[in-house]
């Protein structure tokens, strides 16, 4: 007699996602913001963005064929690594930066511990951080906006943080990204539409970018002026690469909580420190190490946040 019924281990549901199209399809949502950086600094943020992506794509294939591993780079994860890293790099930096960044990413922040899925730390701001400590008059160094030429501007973060603020930067120039910075953060109008983008298709959830933004902008109005409760959180939400870090960033699966209080916890605590560092702290911008110190903390969260098993109290 025919056994219709096959008892096999789970996952017993399966959909139509796999790791690859997922990598494939954040790629795709990230391509808005790209575009536009490469309108606002021109052909250097286009050559910063190729090298930056073929740099991580070679180092995975280099790194796994070395440790004689399956060649994994047809999933897309490398090249989204680059690409993120390349969005936190001002356009016209050195073309060893993207190639240092990258091969740092790759090999430190994901293959050093087994690869895509076991990695504790975003990959990308991994890479990020470590040129930050090692070139920050690179790191630091932005064109001006809507110029193709290497004309140097202060981010408006910089500007406030140094007091030198002016009143003519307005909200809408942040928002469609008038501003000086790294060639994926400037524009916001981008990001956002990514993020709908990513929240259609159900590749996150609202959880993590949205307490991130809101605590980011409750605690800079209540502590961002020398009034309490009179900060500019509008300012400090379209500056920076807040939106960023937020959607794209912040929201990777492997370095984030599980649960939906776990990363409603996780954003909130990646909007605090963000605030703190921008506040108070030496640099203008937090929003790399904010992310990194709660990736640490990610699995502490999933320990006491994680979901009640299912036919028990």
């Amino acid at each position: 007699m025919d056994n219709t019924l096959n008892i096999s281990a789970s996952p017993h549901l399966h959909a139509r996602e796999s790791t690859g199209r997922t990598m494939w399809l954040v790629t795709a949502a990230l391509l808005p913001a790209g575009i536009a950086g490469v309108c606002i600094f021109g052909p250097a943020a286009l050559k910063t963005i190729l090298i930056a992506v073929l740099s991580a794509v070679a180092a995975e294939w280099a790194i796994q064929a070395a440790m004689k591993k399956k060649v994994t780079i047809c999933d897309g994860s490398a090249a989204l690594t680059g690409l993120l890293l390349a969005y936190n790099l001002p356009a016209h930096c050195p073309f060893w930066i993207p190639v240092t960044g990258s091969f740092i990413a790759i090999a430190i922040g994901k293959q050093i511990f087994g690869g895509l899925g076991q990695n504790i730390f975003n990959p990308a701001l991994v890479g990020r951080v470590f040129l930050m400590a090692s070139w920050p008059q690179y790191m630091t160094t932005f064109s001006r906006a809507l110029s193709y030429d290497a004309v140097t501007q202060a981010t408006p973060l910089a500007l406030l943080k140094e007091n030198k603020l002016f009143d003519h930067i307005s909200y809408l120039g942040l928002f469609m990204g008038n501003r000086g910075g790294c060639i994926g953060e400037v524009c916001v109008a981008a990001l956002v539409i990514g993020g709908i983008f990513l929240l259609l298709r159900k590749i996150i959830t609202w959880h993590i970018p949205v307490s991130y933004i809101v605590t980011t902008g409750l605690f800079c109005w209540a502590f961002g002026a020398n009034t309490p409760f009179a900060g500019d959180w509008m300012f400090h939400l379209l500056s920076g690469g807040l939106f960023l870090g937020a959607i794209f960033m912040a929201t990777d699966y492997v370095s984030s909580p599980l649960t939906g209080r776990g990363q409603l916890i996780f954003g909130a605590g990646c909007g605090l420190l963000t605030a703190i560092i921008r506040i108070w702290g030496g640099y203008p911008e937090g929003v790399s190490y904010a992310i990194l110190i709660m990736n640490a903390a990610a699995p502490l969260i999933d320990r006491y946040t994680k979901n009640r098993i299912y036919g028990t109290k």
